[in-house]
């Protein structure tokens, strides 16, 4: 595959890795990992920094009318998308406190306190770590379930008789999945989800859980079971993280009890940690076959599947413009779905004590709601009007530069965001304009336009977007 190297990145690798600017990296990060060996090269694709600084390459290019796929607004778009995005946060959130942009907000769907839910289920004789745990293990299952639902699907709630639909459905059938034992394996121990109750879920008991039917189908619900088997399959492998009984929770203790005598409530991590921990421990449970595998002499590249877990890339897809040292070279990184776990682990971390920093080195979700928000506002402007018509996959240069585009563009719009609305970053961390947000911002524009479809059509399996 021929490509430009016009954007490029130092040739050790270091620049991808070192700290930045303020709020965008983690600063714990820095070193050189050698990027002609597999292992390397994936350590510098699973950095946010490496996201930020090749999502902003291919902004730079765009801004200069070399890309074949897409033009870049004025900044008079730009301000236009910051002050709706501010519109709907006030509209959201009139009290001023804004929460994280997190699982946990489809959880309070229609009023109700699910969190209290189930911590009364849990009974008041569990300490605040055993009770993240059970929180932890929620959060994992239900944000790997949390890929577009699809516009038909629903999920009405048996106890309230509320009705679902997208993302708040997704959260409320799967916390009802969760506190009625389906992940577990253990009939005494139903508020958990283990490898072995992972490892043997059937599609079609996911399927009666979240209410699906041929009048009711759930776009890549055999995907999403996938998913979580190739989820317990990982934690069983994985004693030294998951525990004996492989549970996402043992991901607290992994981070947390290193700390020693700093354990809550005063031990401290930073965002990347958990990010890192989970990209190090789960990339290889994605479906996707994007892996590492070698660098021939002449440079050109022979990507495959190299067979090893630990170079399985997930999402980190091809694009011709992107340059970058060794094996990386041509990867455009974006771990949507890690990240946004990642943002839904802050809450059950600090609820127990643990102060979570750097939240800022988490980058924006490229996914189809901030994304459309950025074509919907006019800030990416498809060049053929036919682009919008047309089905893509989540490999396809067209989506993996769209989506790079949102990553770099709504780093921009934060800022914006946040003069409008008279807030500092401390006060409204990206976590939070997210929530407020750009992708309420990015829902209420596509209603408008198109009853709330999104502006592309992108086939899905489940696990992307």
């Amino acid at each position: 595959m021929s490509r430009s190297t016009d954007i490029d990145l130092p040739a050790d690798g270091s620049g991808s890795l070192r700290p930045g600017g303020a709020g965008n990296v983690d600063p714990s990060i820095e070193f050189t990992p050698d990027t002609g060996h597999p292992a390397g090269a994936a350590t510098l694709l699973r950095t946010t920094t490496a996201i930020r600084q090749r999502a902003g390459a291919l902004l730079a290019r765009a801004r200069r009318g070399e890309s074949q796929w897409f033009r870049i607004g004025s900044d008079d778009a730009l301000e236009d998308a910051a002050r709706t995005v501010a519109e709907v946060t006030r509209e959201r959130y009139p009290w001023d406190t804004i929460p994280y942009h997190s699982r946990w907000r489809h959880f309070e769907a229609g009023g109700v306190d699910r969190r209290l839910q189930l911590d009364a289920l849990l009974g008041k004789g569990l300490d605040a770590r055993q009770r993240a745990r059970a929180h932890i293990d929620l959060t994992l299952v239900s944000v790997l379930l949390d890929a577009g639902a699809g516009p038909t699907w629903h999920y009405t709630e048996p106890a309230t008789g509320l009705r679902f639909t997208r993302s708040e459905g997704l959260g409320v059938a799967c916390f009802h999945a969760f506190t009625s034992g389906l992940f577990s394996s253990d009939p005494n121990h139903p508020l958990q989800a283990d490898a072995a109750g992972l490892r043997g879920l059937v599609t079609e008991r996911l399927g009666d859980a979240f209410q699906v039917s041929e009048v009711n189908p759930l776009v890549g619900l055999s995907g999403r079971a996938v998913l979580l088997r190739r989820l317990g399959e990982a934690m069983s492998e994985q004693p030294e993280t998951f525990g004996d009984d492989g549970r996402p929770a043992g991901l607290f203790d992994a981070l947390v009890a290193p700390l020693g005598a700093a354990s809550p409530p005063t031990a401290e991590i930073t965002a990347h940690q958990i990010l890192s921990l989970l990209l190090d421990t789960l990339s290889h449970i994605w479906p996707s076959a994007n892996a590492i595998d070698s660098l021939a002499a002449d440079g050109s590249d022979n990507v495959g599947g190299s067979g090893d877990p630990a170079f399985a890339l997930g999402d980190c897809w091809r694009h011709s413009a992107v340059a970058g040292p060794g094996l990386t070279n041509g990867w455009m990184p974006f771990h949507k779905l890690s990240q946004w776990l990642t943002y839904s682990l802050l809450e059950p971390f600090e609820w127990a004590g643990v102060k979570v920093r750097h939240l800022d080195a988490l980058t924006a979700l490229p996914e189809y709601r901030n994304g459309g928000l950025l074509i919907d506002s006019g800030v990416i402007v498809p060049r053929e009007p036919a682009f919008l018509t047309r089905r893509w996959k989540a490999g396809d240069e067209f989506i993996v530069e769209w989506r790079a585009l949102t990553v770099a563009l709504l780093d921009e719009i934060a800022p914006r965001v946040r003069k409008v609305l008279d807030r500092t970053e401390e006060e409204l961390p990206l976590a939070c304009v997210l929530e407020g947000g750009t992708w309420a911002a990015g829902r209420v524009l596509a209603q408008r336009l198109r009853n709330g479809a999104p502006p592309l059509q992108i086939e899905s399996d489940g696990t992307v977007f």
